[in-house]
């Protein structure tokens, strides 16, 4: 009774006394339910280990590295036994009836132990997905940043983990969620440049628009690609020449891939001189289509463009089945020899520019070229 009346409220050791009687009190009032739900909770927690066991065992033994079945196998391996005990326990504490208290610790447990297995478990699927890529790939960039994207996505899972466990608490996370935004906007800004460069090289391995040893044409280049990195990209030009441009501005361009063709087109302007025959103007675009077939290549258009300051204008234009640029040079060169040599068996001349000077006196009369003498015409020869 003295020991009641000076208690101070809020005391922890008193606070600690009275929870210890309740617990002996619901023990000797309960303890066949609670027998009974530890027994259930073992038998739970076995049957949470087998299966993992099993799954685990089952991911292992599947051929491959980095398929959907050895990610999987990943994520049974991080699975704690320490949650599957939460697990077991959350599922029979309410048949025990145990105090308030120690449900709402149960509870409470039982929240942050999920939430962050949860948030491992989405960790190693999204790393085992990007290594998958990777691998995929053989991209050497992807594995070599492996190290900052698994800080970055362990930063941002964790992070969310830690306000769903807060906000469950009871803790008001508006004005941390508001922190965190403010604070994730001043490090963007800060890095923006890095964080740009990163996410566009990370655009480029998964969205792959070229790959190491395609050769592309980015503005006004065209370059074989020899590395991508985190930043930028190295690019050699035909003429020889390192480009390294910035990941940024290199999607920033339109980007042509040379890979991926399975025919190059070829064009050849073909220009003949004004004194040839109109029949022999209508023949022309058949014997263009001729050459090239008889050179095994697909024929795509022969027309005739116009009319030149020196020449009548035709147009070829053929299409090399052929992804080589090597192979693709020379049929095109194969292919203008021939048309020269026939054009010139028979009978078109070739145009080129040409100029005739007319020389003419003060009154107009023409002195260059000379004129014919019509004097010269009617003159009769001299008589012996």
């Amino acid at each position: 009774m003295f020991a009641s009346a000076n208690r101070t409220p809020g005391d922890p050791l008193e606070d600690l006394r009275r929870w210890w009687e309740s617990s002996v009190t619901w023990v000797e009032g309960h303890w066949l339910q609670i027998v009974i739900a530890i027994g259930a909770g073992l038998l739970i927690y076995a049957l949470l280990s087998m299966v993992r066991r099993v799954a685990l065992k089952r991911a292992q033994a599947a051929p491959g590295e980095f398929t959907l079945t050895d990610i999987v196998g990943r994520v049974i391996h991080k699975t704690k036994s320490v949650v599957l005990a939460i697990i077991a326990i959350r599922a029979v504490a309410g048949y025990a009836q145990p105090p308030a208290v120690m449900l709402d610790i149960i509870r409470l447990v039982f929240t942050v132990a999920v939430v962050l297995q949860v948030a491992i478990w989405a960790r190693e699927i999204v790393l085992g997905l990007i290594q998958r890529r990777a691998a995929e790939g053989h991209n050497e960039t992807l594995h070599n940043a492996m190290g900052i994207i698994r800080l970055l996505i362990s930063v941002a899972l964790f992070a969310v983990a830690a306000i769903v466990i807060l906000d469950n608490m009871g803790v008001n996370v508006t004005g941390l969620v508001a922190g965190l935004g403010i604070g994730g906007i001043a490090i963007g800004l800060a890095a923006q440049g890095i964080f740009s460069d990163l996410f566009a090289s990370l655009s480029i391995i998964f969205d792959r628009p070229f790959r190491v040893g395609e050769t592309i044409k980015y503005d006004e280049s065209i370059a074989t690609v020899e590395k991508i990195g985190l930043k930028s990209t190295h690019l050699r030009s035909v003429n020889g020449e390192l480009l390294v441009i910035s990941n940024t501005n290199l999607l920033s361009k339109e980007i042509t891939n040379y890979a991926h063709l399975d025919r190059r087109r070829v064009q050849f302007g073909i220009g003949v001189i004004y004194q040839t025959t109109p029949e022999m103007l209508r023949a022309l675009p058949a014997l263009l289509e001729e050459q090239v077939k008889a050179e095994g290549h697909e024929f795509i258009r022969s027309s005739f463009l116009g009319f030149g300051d020196s020449s009548l204008n035709f147009e070829l234009v053929a299409d090399i089945l052929s992804a080589d640029y090597g192979e693709v040079i020379a049929a095109r060169t194969a292919i203008g020899i021939r048309l020269f040599e026939e054009m010139t068996r028979a009978g078109y001349d070739f145009a080129y520019p040409t100029q005739t000077t007319f020389t003419a006196a003060p009154d107009g009369t023409m002195i260059l070229p000379y004129a014919e003498s019509v004097t010269m015409k009617t003159q009769k020869p001299l008589k012996e």
